[in-house]
């Protein structure tokens, strides 16, 4: 999974570096040691994150890059950790749970199910299948684990999340999973075809764009 943000080049007493404007632990699953092979514009290197603690990380720059770049000025970047795994599955994207022409709605029952219910939407399951298929409950859903289903139900996606950061010139793929902040959580709802499928607010003709931080295309 390749993860794509815009940022700038910043400096200190350590040298140079790039922040990571989300919480590598729950976007990435991935704790501790971070190696990463890192895109920035044109060049590539490896690194390991820096922790800045609670889940939060930057890309420290080699010096020799950083010197031919500009401070100040947002540049296109993003980083490899590892491919997201896909437990034992009955599905491949040969075969897929279903093909994906058409979303219903499914309203969660409680807080903090959006994301086993977007999986639910695209899979034509129930919460609970999805849920047990997930090995989550509330507020466990993060966009890993929800990668992780949609490789389980064969659903083709695209390795890259598209962070917007709150940016309303966003052209949205045919099928994606948003994501959006609330409060200390990601909030998670379908776009497909022109409307957003909200699993707290129904489906909807129209979306805030400045809410949204990012969104991973599914490939249908």
């Amino acid at each position: 999974m390749r993860y794509t943000f815009k940022g700038k080049l910043e400096k200190n007493e350590q040298g140079f570096y790039l922040n990571i404007p989300f919480n590598v632990w729950e976007i990435c699953e991935k704790e501790g040691n971070v190696p990463a092979k890192v895109r920035l514009e044109s060049a590539t290197f490896v690194c390991n994150l820096a922790p800045l603690g609670k889940g939060y990380y930057h890309i420290p720059v080699p010096y020799d890059l950083a010197v031919t770049l500009e401070t100040g000025v947002d540049f296109n970047i993003s980083f490899r950790i590892t491919k997201s795994d896909a437990w034992d599955s009955p599905y491949s994207t040969a075969n897929p749970i279903r093909k994906i022409d058409h979303i219903d709605c499914i309203k969660q029952p409680r807080d903090g199910l959006c994301g086993q219910s977007c999986i639910a939407m695209l899979a034509g399951l129930t919460i609970d299948e999805v849920s047990n298929i997930m090995h989550c409950s509330e507020w466990q859903a993060t966009m890993g684990k929800m990668i992780n289903a949609l490789n389980y139900f064969g659903f083709e996606h695209s390795e890259e999340i598209i962070y917007t950061l709150g940016r309303t010139d966003v052209t949205l793929p045919k099928c994606a999973i948003l994501m959006e902040k609330m409060g200390r959580y990601n909030h998670y709802l379908i776009y497909f075809d022109g409307k957003y499928y909200d699993s707290g607010l129904g489906v909807l003709n129209d979306y805030d764009f400045t809410q949204l931080v990012g969104y991973l295309e599914v490939l249908v």
